[in-house]
């Protein structure tokens, strides 16, 4: 785009500036319901001040183009505005139902409910499933009351979806589950962790059973086929990922194709087109085409299950079609705006759904960014390919800085393999909609199958071989900053791309600007993935011996001797873990200590999976515990429940077990009997990790008199809480103290009372929140610390005159 079409470009913003509102008012309302009442007074009230106001200004303005565009512009304000007042309306109208759920049934309770599904089942780890529902009715202790219509988030493990109950949208299940609290900006009041068998009440219905029968038979008939390819044909034609493996889907997501066997734009898109081009055949006018091809868009969206993701995807791909029907990308780009603002205004929970903003950036791209592309790459590249390369291209560039929030790695054949599949994709998704369509027809639907194996099986190779190259995850930064520098770079490469070497100074300027922008961050990336990864043991004192991760609010300590590794507790993310053990460069676990089972302790262990020897944990409590431990086994560990007086060996160290005691009924399994485990060995400091235990735990541990009378290094109990028994720290005597605990927590971890009590015995206190990573070793007799983070003295000797 040249300097002199600005201005249009300007012109054309009015709709996605009014759509910007709406997304900004919606994710405000949803991450904030308390104060969605207020915000829907406030854009109320701005709405009639614009119209009043601007109205005036806009009447007066001269001369009449000046005019023209300022009642344009005004009637894109109202609009946005507006629409927003909508959804923080219909936040505030949901937010008291879904309050007053969580403050009957509360949190880590046993409930009974009767649910009815509104979403399609889909995988979540290792071993869960999770879907959206409504709760029509909650009970606890044995009593149940009606709810009216309660969203709730659904998670049931591989043992519980294994029964022959079938979880289709519009069945009402009933289910005992333990209810949790929902995370920021979610649609669901409760999540709900299923624990038992789901009991079928009442089966999906009409449409919705028929549509979920032939998804049935789409499975079916694809049996028999080889693998992998025949696990891809439902989801490549329906979005059914049920018979996908969990290697499988890795590759797919590692190469970049996760999106074909998602229910996406594209998938609707392509029925669109072919409904389009067979009304056309048959000699339908344009508008009878578009009809058609509409109605047929509804019919594919009943057919794969008429959750939110799958109606915003069709409402992408009727953007995109009526975009290509008018031949204009800035009329695309308003109707995907418009689109974008009715379907927030009435659903405001899509603004902090990853999904969702993926739809419209994608679509975006391919209206937007793609054309200049493709027009860019024909300078070097004959025209059909510099289109086939347009369309991944803008869509990495458009989609990958919000993957990096998930993920943060970049898909270096991603490009490649798509390019690749293109072909195949459309085929696969054709075919296999003709072999769920024709159950009547045996014979033609298993001659189908067997046509629709081979793109599906092709695209599965290309899966596989991308995601098996070397280097075909390149580490990113991650967080906002990695969306930051990866949004940068691609937007500097699309300039230099699509800008192309013209004379114009301000465009050579800008190219200039562009690949200058392009180095910097490839420079910054490449740094920061070397510290992450090769070159960040040599930023780390190379005889540590203890190592606190900087996990967020949870437990990952690495403790090392003789060159063997112990990791007690994973944290709550496997990345964080990922990133901590990258970091310090450690491949291989020889002992890894659960202390007990609570996802702040546990829910990064997917991250260690397979790289794991001996595994020792405290009392199982529960289904989620029962997963964990089986993805351990699974993974070729040795897997063990511990109690006090076992010990082992760890290099030239040994490690013993002091809590909890054996079948001990006064702690049940849970904080109150988390492993605590001490390691002493001629090499590292004696150390003494306590779990969650809270006060009356540490008084019977005292009373045991299994602890040494000192230590060098402690990590306190759960994570500095004030539920601490004090004199226990006073009585082991500790140089140093290891508190792990994530910054701004919402808790007040750690406590003021564990911090004064640990100043008033002198011991040193090192901290996650403040210190990011933090080491330990002993040089020459004498404790010292390493604190990552450079904002505090990085370096200090504790104990022996230090």
């Amino acid at each position: 785009m040249t300097v002199s079409r600005w201005p249009e470009a300007i012109r054309r913003s009015r709709m996605p500036a009014a759509a910007v509102l709406v997304w900004i008012a919606a994710t405000l309302a949803t991450l904030r319901p308390q104060a969605a009442p207020a915000l829907a007074g406030l854009l109320w009230a701005a709405t009639v001040v614009i119209l009043s106001v601007g109205g005036v200004v806009a009447a007066r303005a001269h001369p009449a183009r000046a005019r023209r565009r300022g009642r344009l512009w005004l009637a894109a304000l109202v609009l946005g505005v507006s629409a927003g007042a909508v959804a923080s309306t219909t936040v505030a109208l949901a937010a008291p139902s879904a309050l007053q759920a969580q403050e009957r049934i509360g949190s880590g309770r046993s409930v009974a409910a009767e649910v009815i599904v509104t979403g399609k089942v889909e995988r979540r780890g290792l071993s869960d499933w999770a879907f959206d529902a409504v709760a029509v009715s909650l009970g606890t202790g044995g009593v149940d009351a009606e709810t009216g219509t309660v969203p709730v988030s659904v998670i049931i493990g591989d043992a519980e979806r294994g029964s022959e109950t079938r979880l289709d949208v519009g069945a009402r299940i009933g289910i005992t589950a333990i209810a949790g609290p929902p995370l920021p900006g979610d649609r669901a009041a409760l999540v709900l962790r299923v624990s038992s068998d789901p009991v079928m009440i009442q089966p999906a219905t009409g449409a919705l059973a028929a549509a979920s029968d032939l998804r049935a038979g789409l499975v079916a008939a694809v049996d028999g086929l080889p693998d992998p390819g025949r696990t891809l044909i439902p989801g490549l034609a329906v979005g059914d990922t049920r018979l996908v493996t969990e290697e499988l889907e890795t590759a797919m997501i590692s190469s970049s194709l996760s999106h074909l066997t998602a229910v996406s734009g594209a998938n609707c898109a392509l029925v669109v087109g072919v409904a389009y081009l067979l009304a056309a055949a048959i000699g339908l006018r344009r508008g009878a085409r578009t009809l058609a091809a509409l109605i047929t868009l509804g019919g594919f969206v009943l057919l794969v299950t008429p959750e939110p993701s799958v109606v915003r995807a069709g409402v992408m791909a009727a953007v995109a079609m009526i975009a290509v029907l008018l031949g204009r990308s800035g009329i695309g780009l308003a109707v995907l705006s418009l689109a974008v603002l009715v379907l927030l205004a009435l659903d405001p929970w899509l603004s902090t759904s990853l999904g969702f903003a993926l739809s419209v950036v994608a679509t975006a791209s391919l209206l937007v960014l793609a054309p200049p592309l493709a027009a860019g790459l024909q300078r070097a590249l004959p025209a059909p390919l510099a289109l086939l390369l347009s369309v991944p291209i803008a869509a990495q560039i458009a989609c990958g800085p919000l993957l990096v929030l998930v993920e943060p790695t970049v898909p270096v054949y991603g490009v490649v393999a798509n390019v690749l599949a293109a072909p195949a994709a459309p085929v696969a998704t054709v075919v296999g909609l003709v072999v769920c369509l024709t159950p009547m027809a045996p014979l033609l639907q298993s001659g189908a199958a067997a046509l629709a194996w081979i793109p599906a099986a092709w695209i599965a190779g290309v899966a596989e071989t991308a995601s098996a190259l070397p280097g075909a995850q390149s580490p990113w930064i991650g967080g906002v900053g990695g969306l930051l520098t990866l949004a940068t770079a691609g937007g500097a490469v699309w300039i230099l791309v699509a800008c192309g070497p013209r004379r114009r100074g301000s465009v050579r300027l800008l190219r200039l600007a562009s690949g200058l922008v392009l180095a910097v961050v490839i420079g910054i990336v490449a740094g920061t993935t070397a510290l992450r990864t090769v070159a960040g043991p040599l930023t780390l004192p190379g005889a540590w011996s203890v190592v606190a991760c900087d996990v967020g609010q949870g437990d990952a300590v690495l403790v090392r001797s003789a060159g063997a590794v112990a990791l007690v507790d994973t944290g709550p993310d496997p990345d964080a873990v990922r990133s901590c053990l990258d970091r310090v460069g450690v491949e291989r676990i020889d002992l890894l200590v659960l202390t007990h089972f609570d996802t702040d302790h546990t829910g990064g262990v997917d991250a260690v999976v397979g790289r794991v020897d001996t595994v020792i944990h405290g009392p199982l409590d529960g289904s989620a515990a029962e997963r964990v431990r089986a993805d351990l086994l699974a993974g070729g560990a040795t897997v063990r429940e511990v109690h006090q007086g076992m010990s082992g060996r760890l290099g030239d160290a040994v490690w013993r077990t002091l809590w909890p005691r054996p079948d001990s009924p006064a702690f049940p399994p849970g904080n109150d009997a988390s492993v605590v485990i001490d390691l002493v060995g001629p090499d590292l400091p004696r150390v003494v990790l306590l779990g969650d235990l809270s006060a009356a735990p540490q008084r019977a541990l005292i009373a045991d008199d299994v602890l040494s009378d000192a230590y060098d290094v402690v990590k306190i109990a759960h994570h500095g809480s004030a539920d601490q028994h004090l004199p226990l720290y006073d009585g082991i005597d500790p140089a140093a103290a290891l508190i792990t605990v994530g910054r701004g927590n919402a808790f007040g971890h750690p406590r003021s009372e564990i911090l004064s009590a640990l100043a008033a015995i002198g011991t040193a206190v090192a901290r996650t929140d403040e210190d990011g990573l933090i080491a330990l070793w002993l040089d020459h007799g004498r404790l010292r610390i390493f604190r990552d983070d450079r904002r505090d003295e990085s370096h200090g000797t504790v104990g022996g005159g230090g």
